[in-house]
């Protein structure tokens, strides 16, 4: 996460998000079908399928669309054909960057990443190369704004939280992947606003980038992300505040 999370809630202040509505409501759709051929269609029952239906609602989905995509699991439409796949690569400056796809056509995907990895000045990897460079862990994202710093992490770690990370406006908690739920649960009974819950890979360490390197690995995570068979990008790219901000302006 790291920068690229503050990359992510920059776009979508910018409205970026919303230009790619189409797209997103697509990888929604799909993570939904996933989950529910994985684990059943009943949300209460299936805690994986419980965030992708979140994540959808607060994306502006429409009911009917996740609804489509549930019962897609159960046979309806070619949900048969998906598969989820992860390519492993290095960006500029030797950036680790993992992918996480869903895909009908394992050929297309990986030459449509490969390219993007060529073109973006990094290449693919094989699998297992940076793959062990990330943990996967329970991050949720509480709106900060107007809260007091340190009671905004005493409520994080009372809630079961293993760490977190205050930045401006925004409190990123992390938490064990089992944890996500309970952790998500309690925040939300203590009255603090979420912006997001999910389960994410989260860089060991992070490689901390300047001005020159982070616009062109920014640059290549934004186009890797825009392939349509991609759901998610993770890097351990650090990027520094001011570039950030003087990138987004």
């Amino acid at each position: 996460m790291a920068g690229h999370s503050k990359w992510a809630q920059i776009k979508r202040q910018k409205g970026v998000a919303d230009q790619r509505r189409g797209q997103i409501f697509t990888r929604l759709a799909r993570e939904i079908t996933l989950a529910a051929r994985q684990g059943g269609g009943n949300p209460d029952a299936n805690f994986r399928l419980r965030l992708a239906v979140d994540r959808a609602r607060a994306s502006n989905m429409p009911a009917e669309n996740i609804e489509r995509a549930i019962r897609r699991a159960t046979g309806e439409g070619d949900a048969a054909a998906l598969e989820e796949v992860s390519y492993e690569g290095y960006g500029p400056n030797g950036i680790a960057i993992l992918v996480q796809a869903v895909t009908d056509n394992r050929n297309r995907t990986v030459a449509e990443v490969r390219n993007v990895f060529a073109r973006g000045g990094g290449n693919l990897g094989e699998s297992g190369s940076v793959a062990w460079l990330f943990d996967e862990r329970g991050v949720i994202t509480v709106d900060a704004r107007g809260k007091d710093p340190e009671d905004l992490a005493l409520v994080a770690i009372d809630a079961g939280a293993e760490d977190f990370k205050l930045d401006q406006d925004t409190l990123e908690v992390h938490t064990r992947p089992e944890d996500l739920d309970a952790v998500r649960s309690t925040l939300a009974a203590r009255g603090l606003e979420l912006a997001s819950a999910e389960l994410a890979l989260v860089p060991k360490t992070t490689v901390s980038v300047d001005e020159r390197t982070a616009a062109q690995v920014l640059r290549l995570l934004d186009r890797l992300e825009e392939l349509d068979d991609v759901q998610k990008v993770y890097s351990n790219a650090d990027f520094p505040e001011e570039v950030l901000v003087k990138l987004a302006s």
